[in-house]
């Protein structure tokens, strides 16, 4: 147990820092490349903090332990909305200014809507997993051509945040170095942290869904609580807010087609009606929140943000009774 429990610590330290370092160096490498900022803010920032997730479920589902892969990306993004989202609006009060994410946000529940199809069924196959990869494909394409017509649009926010966020006049060959050794710690760790996590379920007599749905789930989600807190607190919140909107879309398509391409398994039964349905109904409080009423622009204060993490506890609690 004491290995196992070491192996979680280090393996979530070494993941946070090695995602990190595997962002930094793909965004410098792509600035080097004449990549505009707001594309690699929209891409590899956007969607890059979810590599610890896509990384731990892929090894969860080759060592056939497809409920933890499952868990892990239900569990993070409810993970991201509530406890991410709603410590950031405690820090610094969130309000969308940028045109493009206002146009992403509605994409998430389309995202939601259509993994949730696919899910309906109690089995994730290789076909789901096949359809959710196109899915994400789709996506990409979509992120990159607004991207692209919102250069055109100088006032945009994002444009300027993401401009000072991405590290500039970083040689290539160190942008390389640091791609390639993030992307190498990265695997180390998620096989380490998965490891760590199946022995003490186990040990325990918990589920694999319940641990991907809780401490693994938080685990990986920890990037995205870095990149939101600092960015709310450089005054960047479309930034702060388009990090979770990529991540959580990029679970759902990304991480969640691996335990159906790798390990087919029957879907467990609580994710369908228990978890799945709070994290559509975080979402949809979110964005209510985040667009505002009759027209008006919204914005997520400090008590928008104790409610988001009080959810999440009270989330927690129902799952400490479901065990």
């Amino acid at each position: 147990m004491l290995a196992s429990l070491t192996a979680i610590v280090l393996g979530f330290a070494v993941l946070i820092w090695s995602a990190d370092r595997f962002i930094y160096g793909a965004a410098a490498l792509s600035r080097n490349l004449g990549v505009s900022p707001l594309l690699i803010g929209l891409t590899i920032v956007g969607f890059g903090t979810s590599a610890p997730e896509l990384l731990v479920s892929a090894f969860a589902a080759a060592q056939g332990n497809p409920g933890l892969a499952i868990g892990n990306a239900v569990g993070s993004n409810i993970a991201n909305i509530a406890l991410i989202l709603g410590i950031t609006a405690l820090v610094a009060p969130l309000a969308v200014g940028s045109r493009i994410l206002r146009r992403e946000m509605p994409l998430l529940l389309v995202v939601m809507v259509f993994a949730g199809v696919l899910l309906l069924d109690g089995h994730l196959g290789r076909l789901d997993g096949a359809l959710l990869l196109l899915g994400l494909a789709a996506v990409f394409a979509w992120v990159i051509y607004d991207g692209l017509r919102g250069r055109k649009d100088p006032g945009d926010p994002m444009e300027a945040e993401f401009d000072a966020e991405i590290p500039k006049a970083v040689p290539t060959r160190r942008a390389l170095i640091w791609l390639v050794l993030g992307l190498v710690a990265l695997l180390i760790s998620a096989r380490v942290l998965v490891w760590g996590a199946v022995n003490v379920a186990e040990a325990l007599g918990v589920s694999d869904l319940i641990i991907g749905l809780t401490i693994i789930a938080i685990g990986t989600s920890l990037p995205e609580l870095a990149a939101s807190v600092v960015s709310a607190r450089h005054g960047e919140p479309d930034i702060a807010i388009g990090n979770v909107v990529g991540s959580n879309m990029f679970n759902l398509l990304g991480v969640m087609a691996f335990p159906g391409l790798i390990h087919p398994s029957a879907v467990p039964g609580e994710v369908l009606t228990r978890d799945y349905p709070v994290m559509i109904g975080l979402t949809l409080l979110f964005l209510v929140m985040a667009f505002g009423l009759r027209g008006r622009m919204g914005r997520v204060g400090r008590p928008g943000g104790l409610l988001l993490v009080a959810c999440f506890v009270g989330y927690l609690v129902w799952l400490g009774y479901s065990m």
